[in-house]
């Protein structure tokens, strides 16, 4: 089997840009989302990834790429929940509950209308072997820009992440930097669309980054292993998707999921499995 998909791989354009695109889209996912794991983003990443939902829809609907659509509701999403977390008594769970629950609820009306032309299972749960080259290319370039971002303020991220307070003492805008993480975290989700769907985007961004976290107590070494893991999953989920006939989105997420489950198990510091043999050994 693997070498059949190895021989289909140097023939098929489509299935290398799916091979590309999922390894990108893993890279990218586990490195932002160490940061929004840490931070205790994860509920906004879940939201904006379900609020960009009405972006796609009327992007399909007037003709244009569906990136540029599903950017621009998502960062309404961010700026709505920091609106009302700012403006108002409601908490930020909250926020994030009204919020993105409206824009998806609009986003399911608006699909329907247009539904035609969008095949809401790929939306929702991802197809990465429908990738086209241009949605490769975007994908190739939110890659190189969350992995530019990230090298160039990674000193300014890495205050901001662990002490914020410190941060500011530093004099460093705290605010425009975690608005900054949110454009990226938006980037990261609709560049997620077509490999792992709406649903399923948020387990991608927090999955990899929390077996890292279990892993390792570093910052860079947490980005670096959750990067890697983020691409394994994304390429274990391409070989079953492709092989078995199974939605991509879902292998990869069981893939990201499985390895989760050996670290906390079995990580040398953190497991369980380890941490019941200290304990019997005592």
């Amino acid at each position: 089997m693997l070498g059949q998909f190895i021989s289909d791989l140097m023939n098929y354009g489509f299935l290398q840009n799916a091979l590309i695109t999922s390894i990108i889209v893993g890279v990218t996912s586990g490195i932002i989302g160490s940061f929004i794991t840490l931070k205790g983003m994860s509920l906004i990443g879940d939201a904006i990834s379900h609020a960009v939902l009405p972006g796609v829809a009327i992007s399909y609907m007037i003709g244009i790429n569906f990136f540029s659509g599903a950017v621009v509701a998502g960062l309404l999403t961010a700026l709505g929940i920091n609106y009302l977390d700012q403006n108002s008594r409601i908490k930020s769970d909250s926020a994030i509950g009204i919020v993105f629950s409206a824009f998806f609820a609009l986003g399911v009306i608006l699909i329907q209308k247009a539904q035609s032309a969008i095949d809401l299972t790929s939306i929702l749960f991802g197809n990465v072997l429908t990738v086209s080259d241009a949605n490769r290319h975007i994908t190739m370039f939110v890659g190189a820009t969350v992995i530019l971002v990230v090298v160039l303020f990674y000193k300014e991220l890495l205050i901001t992440t662990f002490d914020p307070t410190m941060a500011k003492a530093y004099g460093l805008p705290v605010k425009m930097i975690n608005y900054g993480i949110m454009i990226l975290l938006t980037l990261v989700s609709v560049a997620s669309l077509q490999t792992v769907g709406v649903i399923l985007v948020v387990s991608l961004l927090i999955t990899p980054a929390s077996t890292a976290y279990l892993l390792t107590s570093s910052l860079s070494k947490m980005i670096g292993l959750s990067a890697l893991l983020g691409a394994v999953a994304a390429v274990i989920g391409l070989y079953f998707s492709f092989t078995y006939n199974l939605p991509s989105g879902a292998i990869i997420v069981l893939a990201a999921s499985a390895m989760f489950v050996l670290a906390f198990l079995f990580s040398p510091k953190q497991g369980l499995v380890w941490q019941k043999i200290k304990y019997n050994h005592k």
